[in-house]
């Protein structure tokens, strides 16, 4: 590029004396032949390990026959993922919601705007330091001159003075520092691109876990309904049995605390309730008045057999976060150049070639020619410690992306890690909620029978009834937890966004014409 930019200066050149000097020639050589002042980047290493935990992974989960989330699990070593990995739940309304989440929400629609800027600013950046500012002038003016500045005693004359111009300058890139700072905005762009990629996976899980959220609460609440029904009739019972006196006023009392217990449940299930569908209603990018969401349900959800599990030295270059940040190490990394080459002397060439003349007509006779041509090097001596202390900055702001690089890493190991042994030992724990539930379930059922009959004492019916309770709770939390941890253990991988065909963030309107589009074509 600096060739083809220099062949066109030096055509303008020919037109002058200058171009037969030795100055020009010497300076091509140096503008050609420099290198770049400071460090080259390096792409850092990843860690050398060959397994995401301290201990082995269970390569098969646990089951739970017969209740969600209890399937066949597996993880599938060195597997890709797919880029709409949420399509393994095999829910069309997850399918629907994450669409219009990708169309809507603005808060990816702001990061695909700032990527556009960041990629704009490297245009800039490639104009401003890579071409010359060629500028086109014109002006016209009427003047009155004494004849005393031509050394003579009298008069004075007035006259019009009409000139164009083209003015050329072109700052020489010898130690490198515009293609330093060229650099540093195409690293700009990139931490731009893989933020968008970070938003971009953090709303689809988000919606994944919220939805998964929603129908865990009304599995909740429906449980708790069919408990408070039967501490309900329980207790009206036990109040039908005072009055022929075989209980006390205790049991009745007692009763009652239980089922008002239940109440504020049941009324806490359903604020929760609503604080998860007003999320998913601005996740999607509409006021929860307006939002249309789908109810979700445990059992129409389908939980992911294969679960496929990234090699760790593959997971630096899945993560959009670590790419973020080592991108953003690169772009400070050409910063240092950039306040290096301040240090070191400026090269400039300016020329400007025009015509004057005392009439417009004559403007461009043979006789209005004028030009000019200068070439100038600064060397900085003293600005009060200003370039050092910015070369200084630099450096610090560069082993801070470092260390920043190297949190992001360690967060994205630790987040794979907690996700696999979430999904170990959730499955454990859904396995023994489940038969936890059964057992308590039968339990109380046994119980209440006795008590009808006089065998067992209230007492024994209120603990087992709160037992059956906790276990009824927990067991969904359980099942709602193995859904929740495998979009996590995606999500931890990178979510396949490298498999994605298509922008990140695509707006209704454009969707839309695409669509229409590909119908037309077919």
């Amino acid at each position: 590029l600096q060739k083809r930019i220099f062949a066109a200066l030096m055509f303008f050149l020919k037109t002058t004396s200058f171009y037969r000097s030795k100055l020009l020639p010497i300076l091509c050589l140096s503008m050609l032949s420099a290198c770049a002042v400071g460090p080259d980047f390096k792409q850092p290493e990843a860690p050398k390990t060959s397994s995401y935990t301290e201990g082995p992974v269970t390569k098969k989960l646990a089951t739970a026959p017969g209740v969600p989330g209890g399937t066949d699990q597996e993880f599938v070593e060195g597997a890709d993922i797919e880029a709409q990995w949420w399509e393994l739940y095999k829910s069309p309304e997850l399918d629907a919601l994450i669409k219009k989440a990708l169309e809507q929400n603005p808060n990816l629609g702001a990061a695909d705007a700032a990527l556009r800027a960041a990629q704009e600013n490297v245009n800039a950046q490639i104009g401003g330091q890579y071409f010359p500012a060629i500028g086109l002038g014109a002006g016209a003016s009427r003047q009155l001159q004494p004849s005393a500045i031509y050394g003579l005693p009298y008069g004075s004359d007035t006259y019009n003075l009409y000139n164009t111009s083209v003015n050329v300058s072109y700052k020489l890139d010898v130690f490198g520092g515009a293609r330093r700072a060229v650099e540093g905005a195409r690293a700009q762009a990139e931490v731009a691109q893989f933020q968008l990629e970070g938003a971009y996976l953090s709303l689809t899980a988000n919606v994944v876990t919220s939805a998964v959220r929603e129908a865990a609460l009304r599995a909740q609440m429906s449980a708790t309904e069919e408990i408070l029904k039967a501490q309900t009739n329980l207790a009206e019972v036990t109040e039908k049995q005072l009055v022929i006196g075989t209980v006390s006023k205790v049991d009745v009392t007692s009763q009652r605390t239980l089922v008002s217990n239940s109440q504020v449940d049941l009324l806490n299930y359903e604020r929760n309730l609503a604080f998860t569908r007003n999320q998913l209603a601005v996740l999607v990018g509409e006021v929860p008045s307006n939002a249309d969401i789908a109810h979700f349900d445990l059992s129409k959800l389908h939980l992911p057999e294969k679960l496929p599990l990234s090699v760790p030295s593959s997971l630096v270059r899945q993560r959009p976060d670590v790419r973020a940040a080592e991108a953003q190490l690169k772009a400070q990394n050409a910063f240092v150049g950039v306040a290096t080459a301040n240090l070191l002397p400026q090269f400039n060439i300016t020329g400007s070639i025009g015509s004057a003349a005392l009439t417009s007509a004559a403007l461009f006779g043979p006789n209005s020619a004028l030009w000019s041509i200068g070439g100038g090097i600064l060397q900085p001596l003293f600005q009060g410690g200003q370039l050092l202390a910015q070369r200084r900055g630099a450096l610090a702001n560069y082993e801070q992306a470092a260390f920043q690089y190297q949190a992001t890493v360690l967060n994205a190991f630790q987040e794979v890690a907690n996700a696999l042994r979430a999904l170990e030992t959730g499955a454990q724990a859904l396995k023994a909620a489940s038969d936890a539930e059964r057992y308590a379930y039968e339990t109380l059922d046994l119980v209440q029978q006795q008590y009808k009959l006089g065998t067992a004492s209230y007492l024994a019916v209120l603990y087992y009834q709160n037992q059956y309770q906790q276990a009824k709770v927990k067991s969904v939390a359980a099942q709602a937890t193995r859904f929740s941890d495998t979009a996590a253990l995606f999500a931890a991988l990178g979510g396949g966004w490298w498999n994605r065909v298509g922008p990140a963030f695509k707006p209704k309107d454009i969707a839309n014409k695409d669509q229409n589009e590909t119908s037309g074509n077919n």
